[in-house]
C-alpha cells in the first residue's frame, strides 16, 4: 500500500533532501512550498504544488482526504502547532523542525541570555532531551520553537509528532552557511585567520543528508517525542577550519587566541562560543535506529561548490543577506589585519 506525504517547505535546504529521502523510500509525496517549484534531484512522480503556510484553507486543500504524515520544516510557533493538531483527523503523523535553541541550562540560561555578561549557557556534554527547555512564546526564535513542541507533544494522542531539535545546519542552498567564513577567506587568498577560544569551540552541527535521513526513519516510525539532530560527530572550529582548507586544498595560517574575540571582527566564526553545545544522538539511535549518512568532512565538497557558485561575481552580502544580518561584518580584514599586525 502506496504511502502520502506532504513536505511543507519542500524547496528549502532541509524539505529538498527530505522530498527526496522520502521519494526514494517508496513514499508518494507531494512537495509543497510558496513557490512551488521542483529540485532536479527529486523523481518525476513528485507532486509540487503552491502553499502559502499562513493560509489555513490552502494547508487544508494540500492535505485533502488525507495524507500518512505531515513533514513540516518551517512550523514556528502555536499557531503553526494548532494548524497542524487541526488537521490531526486527516494526518496520521508529522514530523516537524525543531531547534536545539530550546534548551536552557540549570540555572536559566540560554540562547536568548547568550550576548550577556557570563550568559552562555553552560549545558552538559552531551546535552540529552531530558534538559529543561525555555517557556513557550513568541518573542524570541527559541521560545517560539518551545511554544510549538508544546502545542504538539500535548496533543500526542490525536497527533503523534516527532520533534527534531536540528543542531547548526549544513549543506547547499542554505542561507546562513558558518562555513561561509573560511571559504570565502580561502577564496580571497587570506594567508592567516584568527580563531577566538583557542580554535575549541564546538557547536554541533548537522547535515541536511542526515536531517533528510531522520524525517525518513521518523515517518515510518510514528511518535509523540523530541529527539536531537545531529551529526555523528562535533568538531571544533579548528578541525571544521582544517577540514575546509583539505577540501579546497588551501594551507593558511591559523592564529589561535584563548578566550573571547580580541576585537570586534577578529576571530569570531559563526561557531565560535565559550561553552561547547554538544547533543546526545543516543535517543535517537534507540527509537529510529538512526545512523548519519555521511560525515563533517565528506559533505563539504557539495557545500563549498554551492557557496562559491552562489558568490560568483557578487558582494557576499547581497549573495547572503541573512547572514549579514544575524553575524555583522565576517570580513573585517582591515581590522583582522590590523589586529595581527599588532601582535
Amino acid at each position: 500500500m502506496t504511502r502520502h506525504a506532504v513536505v511543507i517547505g519542500a524547496t528549502g535546504q532541509i524539505g529538498r533532501p527530505a522530498v527526496a529521502a522520502l521519494a526514494r523510500d517508496g513514499w508518494q509525496v507531494t512537495a509543497a512550498s510558496r513557490g512551488g517549484g521542483r529540485d532536479e534531484h527529486w523523481p518525476g512522480d513528485v507532486r509540487a504544488v503552491r502553499l502559502d503556510r499562513e493560509d489555513d484553507s490552502a494547508l487544508a486543500g494540500v492535505i485533502g482526504d488525507g495524507c500518512d504524515v505531515v513533514v513540516d520544516v518551517v512550523a514556528y510557533g502555536a499557531r503553526h502547532a494548532r494548524q497542524l493538531t487541526g488537521l490531526a483527523g486527516r494526518v496520521g503523523s508529522a514530523v516537524v523542525l525543531s531547534s536545539v535553541a530550546v534548551y536552557e541550562d540549570d540555572q536559566g540560561r540560554g540562547f536568548d541570555t547568550q550576548e550577556e555578561p557570563g550568559g552562555f549557557p553552560v549545558y552538559p556534554v552531551p546535552l540529552p532531551e531530558t534538559q529543561r527547555t525555555v517557556g513557550p512564546g513568541e518573542k524570541t526564535y527559541s521560545t517560539g520553537k518551545a511554544a510549538l513542541e508544546r502545542e504538539l507533544l500535548d496533543a500526542g494522542d490525536r497527533l503523534p509528532a516527532t520533534l527534531l531539535r536540528a543542531g547548526a545546519v549544513h549543506g547547499p542552498h542554505c542561507r546562513t552557511p558558518r562555513e561561509l567564513y573560511f571559504v570565502k577567506r580561502n577564496l580571497d587568498g587570506r594567508r592567516r585567520r584568527v580563531i577566538a577560544y583557542g580554535g575549541t569551540s564546538r557547536f554541533h552541527p548537522v547535515s541536511v543528508h542526515n536531517l533528510a535521513e531522520l524525517i525518513r526513519l521518523a515517518a515510518a516510525r510514528p511518535g509523540s517525542r523530541a529527539l536531537n539532530a545531529c551529526d555523528a560527530e562535533a568538531p571544533t572550529v579548528s578541525e571544521i577550519a582544517a577540514a575546509i582548507d583539505e577540501a579546497m586544498e588551501a594551507a593558511p595560517e591559523t592564529v589561535l587566541v584563548d578566550g573571547p574575540p580580541p576585537e570586534p571582527g577578529v576571530g569570531d566564526t559563526p561557531w565560535s562560543v565559550p561553552n561547547p553545545v554538544v547533543c546526545d544522538m543516543s535517543a535517537a539511535a534507540r527509537e529510529l535506529d538512526y545512523r548519519p549518512v555521511i560525515d563533517y568532512a565528506a559533505s563539504l565538497p557539495e557545500t563549498i561548490t554551492w557557496i562559491e557558485r552562489h558568490l560568483a561575481g557578487q558582494d557576499w552580502r547581497d549573495a547572503y543577506p541573512k547572514m549579514y544580518a544575524g553575524y555583522g561584518d565576517l570580513f573585517d580584514y582591515e581590522a583582522e589585519t590590523a589586529w595581527l599586525a599588532a601582535q
